[in-house]
């Protein structure tokens, strides 16, 4: 099984969700004289900065077959953030050269991980080429996340007499529980608030990951230490007990009182029976969903475009402009949008996105709009793939004149009646809005985001240009959640970032846009898990695979 572990500079340090590739080929090309092709899948993975390609893993060899089902799998981290374009080369081996370029070239296809964790039920079949004027068969790519223990166990405890260790009150007691490693030492892996005042606290239930508190191995010593909290830090020990996620499992029983034993006042005195003792009052455990329990169960990413068409980015045609058109390479509202929609297109089965404009003037009459279609249909404002936005973009900025002000609350408004309408876990939406200036319409604008953070949708906003976008913050709600009218958001669904931050100071284009799509999109998939767990919507189960048959040999 193939895995890697490259350092990445452009990756954040959250740990990668695993997903296991498995490869299978049909109708290979058949270079054997006296038998069929000796078949292996040799997988490549570009680099995001130099774009170079590196050989990551080899399937086995598998003799005599031109439709090989491979055993070794290929596991890969993924980054919804970026788009991890792969490669699959398909060699017929007739030596035992560890050389490729030793062997007969069969065909290659190219795709990103994205795509295939997207395809209806995680498979993805693509045509080989690479040989001119010969059909070389076909590859197809199942995958699947790497089964983990992913349950989330919710626990609450009390305790009953336990010993006093403040003078002038009773104690202040908390839980400390530690997971066993293979040493022998302990890791601390949870603690509990403290009760005040008192021998007989009763704890808040608490939740945590079924792998901190044992790493999956259901009988793994747990202990758990009981500390009478002090306020400068020295917190008294007053006794430990341990068990095990197994006899947690049972639940409310007599399994479940523990005797709280200080092994010091143990040792010193011979009527010493506990220091009190701590009852488990209930016990449950759930599944923790993940990102790609959705995608696979058919969620789909629903991407909108709006682009600030204000006067205050500059006339199109002079080179100052942030919407200039240079023939050579693309300005940094066009380079915004293909590098955040080249990774969400992957996500979305039909490729239509619908795209807007928002403060220009429009013909004939110079009607000012904040949430114009760019392709001028109303009544169907899609887009067919990015090259398709980015052309009614282009478009636009030749027909309209560009006005004001910037106003951010139309456009949000108009996603959101939409995403209102598909609250079922079956579509979550995701816009893009990238502007030059400073909100108009602030209020009307956090109004919007706080209505909108009730449903199944997200925002991105990048800023682009010199202007100073410290009111853009106040959406962002990361530290603090926005409001409106007394009412706070829900969730927080407000990505911001400004352009400037990522642009490579060598001009390379191609990694200031991989930069900018992992800051602004690594938030999607936490707040889609959170809009999903906060309705209570389960992912539906992946569709059923079925494996292509494989063909008759021919007469």
């Amino acid at each position: 099984m193939a895995s890697i572990g490259d350092f990445d500079p452009l990756r954040s340090s959250v740990p990668a969700t695993k997903i296991e590739v498995t490869v299978s080929c049909r109708n290979l090309l058949d270079m054997d004289t006296f038998s069929k092709s000796d078949p292996v899948v040799v997988l490549y993975v570009q680099s995001i900065g130099t774009k170079e390609w590196r050989e990551f893993g080899r399937t086995e060899v598998i003799e005599n077959t031109l439709n090989p089902d491979f055993v070794r799998k290929f596991v890969l981290d993924f980054f919804f953030e970026e788009k991890q374009n792969l490669r699959f080369d398909v060699y017929n081996v007739d030596s035992r050269s560890c050389n490729i370029s030793k062997h007969d070239f069969l065909g290659q296809t190219f795709c990103t991980l994205g795509e295939i964790i997207g395809s209806t039920g995680g498979r993805l079949e693509k045509t080989l080429s690479g040989i001119p004027g010969k059909r070389c068969g076909t590859v197809i790519l199942t995958a699947e996340e790497l089964s983990n223990c992913r349950d989330l166990a919710t626990m609450q405890f009390c305790a009953n007499k336990l010993d006093k260790k403040d003078f002038f009150g009773k104690s202040d007691p908390f839980l400390v529980f530690y997971r066993s490693n293979e040493d022998g030492t302990f890791t601390i892996c949870h603690k509990t608030e403290v009760v005040k005042n008192t021998l007989n606290p009763v704890w808040q239930p608490f939740t945590i990951p079924v792998r901190a508190l044992c790493n999956g191995d259901y009988d793994r010593t747990v202990k758990v230490d009981v500390y009478d909290w002090d306020r400068d830090g020295s917190h008294d020990f007053i006794g430990e007990f341990t068990t095990s996620y197994r006899e947690l499992s049972r639940g409310q029983s007599q399994f479940n009182v523990y005797e709280v034993l200080n092994p010091k006042k143990k040792g010193k005195k011979k009527k010493y029976i506990n220091s009190g003792t701590v009852t488990l009052l209930s016990f449950k455990v759930e599944s923790e969903h993940t990102f790609v329990d959705f995608i696979r169960g058919g969620t789909q990413l629903n991407f909108t475009v709006a682009i600030d068409f204000t006067a205050s980015n500059g006339n199109p045609s002079q080179p100052t402009s942030l919407h200039y058109m240079n023939p050579y390479q693309l300005n940094a509202y066009a380079m915004a949008l293909k590098a955040v929609g080249e990774i969400i297109q992957d996500y979305d089965s039909d490729k239509l996105f619908p795209a807007y404009g928002f403060g220009a003037k429009l013909p004939p009459n110079g009607k000012i709009s904040h949430a114009f279609p760019l392709n001028t249909d109303s009544e169907n404002p899609n887009c067919l793939g990015i090259e398709g936005v980015l052309e009614a973009y282009f478009e636009s900025l030749r027909t309209v004149q560009l006005y004001g002000p910037t106003n951010f609350a139309p456009v949000i408004n108009q996603v959101a009646r939409v995403a209102a309408g598909v609250t079922d876990g079956s579509q979550y939406f995701v816009l893009l809005m990238i502007t030059d200036g400073v909100i108009s319409d602030m209020v009307q604008t956090k109004e919007a985001v706080v209505n909108a953070s009730a449903l199944p949708m997200s925002i991105i906003i990048v800023g682009v240009g010199p202007a100073e976008f410290d009111a853009m913050e106040e959406l962002d709600g990361d530290d603090v959640r926005v409001s409106s009218r007394g009412r706070l958001a829900e969730r927080d669904i407000v990505q911001f970032v400004p352009f400037r931050d990522y642009i490579d100071p060598t001009g390379n284009q191609v990694l200031s846009m991989a930069r900018l799509a992992k800051d602004v999109l690594a938030e999607i998939p936490e707040q889609l898990l959170s809009f999903m767990k906060s309705k209570g919507v389960e992912p539906r189960p992946a569709p059923a695979t079925t494996t292509a048959p494989t063909p008759r040999p021919r007469p």
